[in-house]
């Protein structure tokens, strides 16, 4: 997050507004301190503030140096879909970066997002992909998740689905939440943390 400091709150959100080329109300800010005359006359005001496009470039710079340490030349594309970062990988060899299971592209993932959500104060939901890993993964779990779901709507017993991360729990939570006389809940704690898919009744 940067600091702004003028004269007024709104004339260091327009001023940021001009620099960065987005509306006042993209901003999230924060008022860090007030100066004030001795009669008690604002004088000046700093706050911390940021944009997506402060975000995006946190995201470019982090990924850089990480994969430059790692000594892996990796191409970095970031789109922003309503609330959420989606960052895709391209690299020479990408089942270094997914990694077994995609172990690998889970702890990228997990550390990219508490370096940026500790950097803005804010908890952002950043997904990281590499050659379609995970979208091919969540079409695969919503086809398991509905499998599922049909058997226990029909049987109405409960069926536990094995272990999994939270995008992938919460790929399924809103796949089935329009299904009838079914509903899902997360049990479990840590790498345990899986899906229970339940029968409810209409009574």
């Amino acid at each position: 997050m940067r600091r702004y400091t003028g004269k007024t709150v709104d004339e260091v959100l327009k001023n940021i507004a001009k620099e960065q080329d987005c509306k006042v109300e993209d901003i999230t800010y924060e008022v860090i301190e007030e100066k004030k005359h001795l009669l008690g006359l604002l004088s000046s005001v700093t706050i911390e503030a940021y944009t997506q496009k402060d975000v995006k470039e946190f995201i470019f710079d982090y990924l850089g140096t990480y994969f430059t340490e790692l000594n892996q030349e990796v191409s970095i594309e970031i789109i922003i879909e309503e609330d959420t970062y989606k960052v895709i990988l391209d690299a020479e060899n990408n089942a270094i970066i997914i990694g077994k299971g995609g172990q690998t592209l889970r702890a990228i993932s997990y550390v990219l997002r508490a370096a940026v959500n500790n950097t803005f104060h804010k908890r952002f939901n950043v997904l990281v992909d590499v050659g379609n890993y995970k979208e091919d993964r969540y079409r695969k779990v919503k086809r398991i998740a509905q499998r599922v779901a049909r058997e226990v709507r029909k049987s109405h017993v409960d069926a536990a689905l094995d272990p999994m991360p939270n995008d992938e729990r919460k790929v399924i939570h809103q796949f089935l939440s329009g299904m009838p006389n079914i509903k899902t809940e997360s049990e479990g704690e840590g790498v345990h943390r899986h899906l229970v898919i339940k029968y409810v009744s209409n009574e």
